[in-house]
């Protein structure tokens, strides 16, 4: 009588199953706080650094990329403010979905 067993005896395949590859996947939630605490946050500084120096002011780049934005009062500040952090989301929106579309379609790489 034998003792010892074969891999499809005792697994009723032959051979060794092979880990399964999953395509990363980007959390659109996390990328979109992210991005938009990211681009708020720049927006600040940015703010800061042209009222520290305004003869290098940026600001009138700023009126065609936030509709509404004139320099500056606190509506404007706030409205430049909600407008960075929802171009971060729409950037997460539109980026975090295709990724994980064309990720999974490619099948390539492995999660972390």
């Amino acid at each position: 009588m034998r003792e010892t067993t074969t891999a499809f005896e005792q697994h009723g395949r032959i051979g060794t199953p092979l880990p399964v590859r999953s395509a990363p996947r980007v959390p659109v939630v996390a990328l979109g706080m992210s991005l938009g605490t990211f681009f708020a946050l720049t927006f600040v500084l940015c703010v800061l650094f042209d009222l520290w120096f305004p003869a290098l002011a940026m600001n009138p780049i700023w009126a065609p990329l936030l509709p509404g934005f004139t320099w500056i009062s606190w509506p404007s500040f706030f409205l430049g403010l909600v407008e960075s952090f929802a171009y971060g989301w729409y950037i997460a929106l539109i980026f975090g979905p295709l990724y994980n579309f064309f990720a999974m379609k490619s099948g390539t790489g492995t999660e972390p």
